[in-house]
């Protein structure tokens, strides 16, 4: 399980963190990552391109010339695509470029990324970022002091923080995302990656494959002074009386239906 030291915003070590295994140190899958920047590419792509075909050029629609007999080419409207100022044929549409990726490669690819951040050494976790104010200039001596080569920085927080956002909105190079929305492409393109220890807990958490399993509660035993205070009251009950069998229904008498008269004979 690889270890990562804990650094405060003085750049000194204050601790280290155990990172997940299979997280933080699997092998680099290099086609995984470019199919993921793709995919992200593709989704942020507008698709706003637009031309105007046959109907809705300007023109007007009569036809300029009767069909035979003037020794020119027949053409039925102005618009035409074989006419200067007419429609474009086949021409770009407006449509989406997005496409479905499976999420184990989205979640595969964000594995790969932050190991090879830790493989090269382009790690860094801080113990928090408590910052006093909003102003830059503390913060960028913050920054120099965790890292001193000036590079593109990814910083990564775990819950909302309305000094951080504001200090680091204005350095160039320099992107704060949450620990939820954190994306292939943003670890591919930034050179360093500065993690809160929480939101390196968090990830770790999430991206394992290995989900911790939730311990079994056991209720305790009773103790013996609770049990024998249970069975005297259940001496002091009064007892219930049993309810008296009910008597069975007779069978309901059959009616005899009345003999017909026997009918007089006609004389």
């Amino acid at each position: 399980m690889p270890v990562a030291d804990v650094m405060s915003l003085e750049g000194k070590k204050v601790g280290q963190i155990e990172l997940a295994d299979d997280v933080f140190g699997v092998k680099v899958n290099q086609d995984l990552l470019h199919e993921a920047v793709r995919h992200y590419l593709a989704g942020r792509h507008r698709g706003t391109h637009k031309t105007k075909d046959k109907s809705e050029v300007s023109g007007a629609g009569r036809k300029l010339w009767k069909q035979k007999g003037t020794g020119r080419a027949r053409i039925g409207s102005v618009r035409s695509p074989l006419w200067r100022h007419g429609g474009t044929v086949h021409g770009p549409t407006p449509h989406s470029y997005d496409y479905a990726l499976p999420k184990k490669m989205i979640l595969g690819a964000l594995r790969s990324a932050l190991s090879s951040k830790l493989a090269e050494a382009k790690l860094t976790i801080v113990d928090g970022w408590k910052l006093e104010s909003h102003k830059t200039k503390p913060f960028s001596e913050a920054l120099e002091k965790l890292n001193k080569e000036p590079r593109t920085i990814l910083l990564v927080e775990n819950g909302a923080n309305l000094n951080l956002e504001r200090a680091s909105r204005n350095i160039d190079g320099v992107t704060l995302v949450p620990a939820t929305g954190l994306e292939t492409y943003d670890l591919m393109r930034h050179d360093h990656l500065m993690l809160s220890r929480e939101a390196a807990a968090k990830l770790s958490r999430a991206l394992s494959a290995t989900k911790p399993e939730t311990p079994v509660q056991i209720e305790p035993a009773p103790r013996a002074s609770e049990k024998k205070a249970s069975s005297d009251k259940a001496e002091t009950k009064a007892p219930v009386r049993a309810a008296a069998p009910k008597a069975a229904k007779k069978p309901a008498a059959k009616k005899e239906k009345p003999k017909a008269k026997p009918k007089g004979k006609k004389g």
